[in-house]
C-alpha cells in the first residue's frame, strides 16, 4: 500500500481507531452509507447511536443488534415484543441487560424474577418499582437478590424489616459462595485468582454470613426502612452497620445522640450531617476534636449560622455552598454577607443566585477570598469583573475566568496575563465565549491544551494539526472538535484502520 503522506502519520494503534470510530459515530451530519460502514465495524457503534437518538426502533433488528435494541428498552423508546424475546433469550447476559431496563411488561418482570440464574433476578431487584414484585424478591431463596433488593426504596417498609429482624422471613438457601465453594469458606482479601467473582472477604459457613450483613447495611441506608427497625442496630458491634444506622433519617433523638458519641469519627461525622440531627447534638458535635466531624456539621442543612462563625476558623469548609447557606432567606443572607469575618462572607459568596444588590456589593469585597467566591457568579458586569481582577490580580482570574458572562474581549486579555495563571488558562480554554485570540495561549499549558484542542472556536486549521499531537488526550480532543471537517477525519480513519491491520 502506499505510504502516507507525512502529514497523516499518527499512532496507528487500535485505541486510536477506537477513538476516531467513537467521535465520528457521534457527527450528526453522516450519511447512510457511512452510518452503515460504522455499523458494521461494531454493535457498540450502533448501540450508542441508538442511546443518543440517531437510530430508533424502525431502524434496528434485534436478531442482529440485541444490544442496541437493549439500549431503545433502556430508553424507552424500544418495542414491547423485543422485551418477551430477550426474556427467554438463551443468554444470560442479555436477560441481565433487559431486567435494567425501566417500564418492562408485568409478565416480563415475573419472568425475570423467577430467572434461574440469580444474577438476573439480583438485577431486577434492584431496578424494579413495582413494590409487589420488590416485595417478592426480599423473600427470594437466594442471598443475594435479597441483598440486591436491599437498597431499594420500592420495597415495602414491613419487608425491609424482615430483612433486618428475619421476622416471619425464611432463612435464604444459598449465596454466591456456597454456590461456588464448599463451606466453610472464607475468600482472602487478597485473592491471586484473575477470574474469581467473589467479593474479597466473602465468607459463608451456611448461613451466608457477609451477604446476610451487607443486606442488612443496604437497609440501613434504605431511607423506606422503618425507623425503629434501624434503630436496633445503634450498638452493633460492626462499625459499618452502625454507620450506616447514623445516615438514617427520622431516628428518634436519643439515638442520634448514642451515635454521636461512637468511638469511629466517620458515624460522628455522619451524625453530624444527618438531616434528623437536633441543634443540641450539633452544638456538641461542632466541638468535636476530629476536623471531618465538624466539616459535617457544616454540611447540616439546618446547622445554626453562630455555629458556622465558630467553625470557621478552624474547619476548611470547601469551595461550593453549603446547604444551611443555599436554604437561606434573604434576610439571613443579608446579615451574614455583614458578617466581621470574611470566612462567613466567604460562604455567602459561594451561592451563585443572590440578589444583584448583595452580589454586586460582595463582588467589591477587600478580602480576595470572599471576591474569588464571588468571580464566578452569574450576573456580574465586565465592568464588575474587571474591577476585581485590578483590586486582587491574580487572586481571582481563574473565578473571573470561569464566570459564563465573560465577555471574549476579556478573557483574551486574562489569556495573556503574566506570569500565565494555569487554572484561568483552564477555564479559559473551555469556556463558551472563548475566541481563538484567547484559545491560542492556552496551548502552552499541558491541561488547558487538552479542553483547547475540543472548543469549537479553535481555527480547523489548528485543530487538524493537533491530530499529530505527542500526547494521546490532545489526540482525542480534537478528533471530536466540532470544527474538524469530516473529510478529514473520515481519511485518517481509514489511514489508521489500514495501518493497524497491515
Amino acid at each position: 500500500m502506499a505510504t502516507p503522506e507525512p502529514s497523516d502519520r499518527f499512532d496507528p494503534s487500535g485505541h486510536f481507531v477506537d477513538v476516531l470510530l467513537w467521535h465520528l459515530a457521534e457527527r450528526t451530519d453522516l450519511d447512510p452509507a457511512q452510518v452503515a460502514a460504522l455499523a458494521s465495524r461494531d454493535e457498540d457503534t450502533v448501540t450508542r447511536r441508538a442511546r443518543d437518538g440517531l437510530l430508533n426502533a424502525a431502524d434496528v433488528d434485534p436478531a442482529l443488534w440485541p444490544l442496541a435494541a437493549l439500549a431503545l428498552l433502556d430508553e424507552g423508546r424500544g418495542l414491547p415484543q423485543w422485551a418477551r424475546r430477550f426474556a427467554a433469550a438463551p443468554d444470560p447476559s442479555l436477560r441481565w441487560r433487559l431486567a435494567s431496563c425501566p417500564g418492562l411488561p408485568p409478565e416480563v418482570e415475573d419472568a425475570l424474577a423467577a430467572d434461574p440464574d440469580p444474577g438476573v433476578a439480583a438485577e431486577l431487584a434492584l431496578r424494579t418499582t413495582s413494590a409487589p414484585v420488590a416485595a417478592r424478591l426480599a423473600r427470594h431463596p437466594h442471598a443475594e437478590v435479597r441483598r440486591a433488593v436491599a437498597c431499594n426504596e420500592t420495597v415495602p417498609p414491613a419487608a425491609l424489616a424482615a430483612l433486618l429482624t428475619g421476622d416471619g422471613l425464611e432463612p435464604a438457601r444459598s449465596c454466591l459462595v456456597c454456590d461456588s465453594r464448599e463451606t466453610p469458606f472464607t475468600h482472602h482479601p487478597y485473592c491471586p485468582n484473575t477470574d474469581c467473582d467473589l467479593l474479597p472477604g466473602a465468607e459463608c459457613d451456611g448461613s451466608h454470613g457477609s451477604t446476610l450483613q451487607e443486606t442488612w447495611q443496604r437497609a440501613l441506608s434504605n431511607p423506606a426502612t422503618p425507623p425503629a427497625a434501624a434503630a436496633a442496630f445503634a450498638e452493633h458491634p460492626s462499625t459499618l452497620l452502625r454507620w450506616a444506622v447514623a445516615e438514617h433519617p427520622g431516628l428518634p433523638g436519643h439515638v442520634y445522640a448514642r451515635l454521636a458519641e461512637d468511638p469511629v469519627p466517620g458515624v460522628r461525622a455522619s451524625v453530624a450531617r444527618n438531616p434528623g440531627t437536633g441543634p443540641k447534638v450539633s452544638r456538641l458535635l461542632a466541638a468535636d476534636p476530629d476536623v471531618e466531624v465538624r466539616r459535617a456539621v457544616a454540611q447540616h442543612p439546618r446547622v445554626p449560622f453562630d455555629l458556622l462563625a465558630q467553625l470557621t476558623p478552624t474547619t476548611r469548609l470547601g469551595p461550593h455552598p453549603l446547604p444551611r447557606i443555599s436554604a437561606a432567606s434573604g434576610e439571613e443572607l443579608k446579615e451574614a454577607a455583614a458578617s466581621a469575618h470574611g470566612r462567613v462572607r466567604r460562604l455567602v459568596g459561594q451561592r451563585h443566585d443572590l440578589p444583584p444588590e448583595l452580589r454586586d456589593a460582595l463582588s467589591a469585597d477587600p478580602d480576595a477570598s470572599v471576591a474569588k467566591a464571588v468571580a464566578p457568579h452569574p450576573g456580574l458586569s465586565p465592568g464588575r469583573l474587571r474591577a476585581m481582577v485590578a483590586l486582587h490580580g491574580a487572586q481571582v482570574l481563574a473565578g473571573v475566568a470561569a464566570n459564563p458572562d465573560a465577555p471574549a474581549d476579556l478573557l483574551a486579555e486574562l489569556a495573556r496575563h503574566e506570569p500565565p495563571v494555569r487554572r484561568a488558562l483552564r477555564e479559559i480554554a473551555s469556556h463558551p465565549n472563548a475566541t481563538a485570540e484567547a484559545l491560542l495561549p492556552c496551548l502552552a499549558d499541558g491541561k488547558s491544551r487538552v479542553r483547547a484542542a475540543a472548543h469549537p472556536a479553535l481555527p480547523a486549521a489548528v485543530v487538524v494539526e493537533l491530530l499529530d499531537d505527542p500526547e494521546r488526550e490532545v489526540v482525542e480532543a480534537a478528533a471530536g472538535n466540532p470544527s474538524l471537517p469530516p473529510a478529514v477525519m473520515a481519511r485518517r480513519m481509514t489511514i489508521a484502520v489500514a495501518l493497524h491491520t497491515e
